[in-house]
């Protein structure tokens, strides 16, 4: 696999790259780390672990729970809640650990393991690298120091984890949902149950999809990657707008009464503006990657909300939000991340913020989003090239050069290099989808020629 730990805990097939034994091992890795890190200084060390329904979750749960007690930690079981619910409980219960099995978004066979520092955050990079360094070296022989007879921890289930978390979901909601029909997605995942309860008691009038996981069917064919479904039922049903999740609820995306897909960038255009009108704006300033679409740059702009952009990926949006003290920021992708009331992306306290811009403006979802127009986007990756030159070669940098003057201020251009793979990802955005097509099939020409 690598570098066990990637930008989101550590993934692979379950029962293949992630086995039992490596979660185990990653899990008494990390409680040997935060031990020595000074976390357990002076108390009892207490986790919290919560899983999304995939099959795998199940002895990949055991495994995490058997490997935190059998190094002394104490266990919170919390069951099927989403991410940021694990998250949330992390810090609300004063765990010293989180840990979270799901895989987001991935289809079912795969799993990953999540670890959330204390009060819920995001564990540092250090401490990724450091667990995953002790992991390797009691994998091939080091024995671990063991605690015996009232030294091992202990494992109780947390029943009351649900309720809290929709509690804490309902107490940030500026107004009620009450004359809204809204259909929900859960991806057959993780939110199926909070994310219903918590937009009932907040009154609205829900229709659920992809409620009933099986332990099998988490994103298959539903959720936040394929909304086809949503947008099939909210019309069917006449309803103001869906929103879907993915399977660990990290996301969410939605769809207007019209069937029209509404991005994570016009989600977060609503919610900029709904928080600036409640002065929770901070900085009137609002914090997205560099892939969000230049008609959200353009729509904030108008709005006198400044933007700030990050390298790609949630990580560097949450990083540069909390160390300037930002209160909003996300991915197109629906990631969207809210300071206050979060430690990550929270798609259920997303979606209903969003219901409650709804609601207490009275104006419909396709109108709010309106605010910002999706300028035509066009991405082609160009494979087998030497990508460490992106930013090097002359011929490379006038070609864009001559793109841009092209595209004027309505267009943009933006080529990556993969961080996986050897390629280069061309993005082209423009007024019109035909120039923006036809520029991004000159830039890769140009890429291939430069850099091939």
């Amino acid at each position: 696999m690598g570098r066990l730990f990637g930008t989101d805990g550590v993934r692979g097939v379950a029962n293949a790259d992630l086995t039992a034994e490596m979660a185990l091992g990653l899990s008494v890795a990390a409680a040997h780390v935060l031990a020595e890190a000074g976390t357990f200084a002076g108390h009892r060390p207490k986790a919290v672990v919560g899983r999304d329904p995939r099959a795998s979750g199940e002895f990949l749960e055991a495994a995490v729970v058997a490997g935190l007690a059998s190094a002394g930690v104490d266990v919170l079981t919390v069951g099927v809640l989403p991410t940021p619910a694990v998250a949330h409980l992390t810090g609300a219960l004063g765990a010293d650990l989180g840990v979270m099995l799901s895989a987001s978004h991935n289809a079912m066979p795969d799993n990953g393991v999540k670890f959330f520092a204390r009060g819920g955050h995001k564990l540092a990079d250090e401490l990724e690298d450091r667990i995953e360094a002790v992991y390797e070296s009691h994998r091939h022989g080091e024995p671990w120091e063991r605690p015996t007879g009232a030294g091992v921890g202990r494992v109780r289930a947390y029943e009351q984890g649900f309720e809290q978390y929709v509690g804490h979901l309902l107490a940030v909601l500026p107004n009620r949902l009450d004359g809204l029909k809204i259909v929900l997605d859960e991806a057959h995942g993780a939110a199926s149950g909070v994310s219903p309860e918590a937009f009932s008691r907040a009154g609205a009038e829900i229709v659920t999809i992809g409620a009933q996981p099986d332990g099998l069917n988490i994103n298959d064919g539903c959720g936040s990657t394929h909304l086809d479904q949503l947008k099939a039922a909210v019309v069917a049903h006449g309803a103001d707008f869906g929103i879907a999740h993915d399977g660990d609820a990290d996301r969410c995306l939605a769809v207007d009464h019209t069937g029209e897909e509404i991005d994570g960038d016009q989600i977060l255009s609503v919610l900029a503006l709904a928080l600036r009108e409640r002065s929770a704006l901070r900085a009137d300033t609002v914090v997205a990657t560099v892939m969000s679409n230049l008609g959200f740059k353009l729509a904030m702009e108008r709005a006198g909300i400044r933007l700030v952009q990050t390298a790609v990926g949630d990580r560097y949006v949450l990083e540069e939000m909390k160390e300037h003290g930002y209160a909003l920021g996300g991915e197109q992708s629906g990631h969207v991340i809210i300071l206050d009331h979060a430690t990550t992306g929270d798609g259920t306290l997303t979606g209903l913020l969003l219901a409650a811009r709804v609601a207490e403006t009275g104006r419909s979802l396709r109108e709010l989003a309106s605010v910002m127009e999706r300028l035509p986007q066009v991405l082609i990756n160009v494979p087998d090239v030497d990508k460490s030159r992106v930013r090097t070669s002359g011929d490379l940098a006038a070609a864009v050069a001559e793109a841009e003057r092209e595209l004027g201020e309505t267009g943009r251009v933006l080529l990556r290099p993969s961080g996986t793979e050897p390629l280069v990802r061309v993005m082209v955005e423009a007024a019109d989808i035909e120039q923006a097509r036809s520029v991004a099939g000159r830039l890769a020409d140009a890429v291939k020629s430069a850099l091939g």
